[in-house]
């Protein structure tokens, strides 16, 4: 069973369509009782930092996803908002974050020819290989909407990069928690590739 965490923020309904496209048996949940007997979980998002991270913290589940993630060591994925989350914190707000991997995030810089925030398809570049690209091809191209970007302090933490203006970090891993700046739900046949490979992961 693969819960997605319903926190209050994030298009839950289509990322838990695409997660029975891949396979899985899915529950959207913010029982934690069922968040804690679940082989996975997804931790979605969109919006604004601080607002998800207040809702996450108010929704009284971060002790029960903290103790899955970190000391049952289950596979996690974070998608958007989500993967921006698992880090320390971001440039758009005050907020701590999860903390869960050495990062920050980053606003992207807009220049004449590149818009802020970035909206539309890029392909990605595999920086290493990880269980979560397993069957996704070398040219895998992914949506993204966002404005800032995920900047790891360790390198052997960043799993994929992309390009808009700049290379940056799209994707990264700590252990079983995985993160994605792009959405794979919105991603199509790459996205459904994706979402196969993280519901193929198996605990450690």
């Amino acid at each position: 069973m693969i819960v997605v965490v319903d926190y209050g923020v994030g298009n839950l309904s289509s990322v838990g369509n695409m997660l029975r496209k891949a396979g899985a048996d899915v529950c959207i949940s913010n029982d934690p009782s069922e968040i804690s007997r679940a082989d996975k979980l997804l931790l979605p998002g969109v919006g604004h930092f601080d607002y998800g991270m207040k809702m996450l913290n108010s929704s009284g589940l971060r002790d029960v996803i903290e103790e899955f993630a970190l000391h049952m060591s289950r596979p996690v994925l974070g998608i958007c908002l989500g993967a921006q989350m698992l880090g320390k914190g971001s440039e758009e707000g005050d907020t701590p974050g999860l903390g869960w991997i050495d990062m920050e995030c980053r606003k992207l810089s807009a220049h004449p020819r590149i818009r802020v925030p970035h909206m539309g398809w890029a392909q990605i570049d595999k920086s290493q290989s990880s269980p979560l690209f397993d069957g996704v091809p070398e040219d895998a191209r992914f949506y993204f909407v966002h404005s800032y970007f995920m900047s790891c302090e360790n390198q052997k933490n960043v799993i994929a990069t992309a390009k808009h203006g700049v290379e940056f970090t799209c994707a990264v891993q700590q252990g079983q928690i995985f993160g994605t700046q792009f959405h794979p739900e919105k991603s199509l046949r790459h996205g459904l590739a994706l979402m196969s490979a993280f519901v193929g992961v198996v605990s450690k």
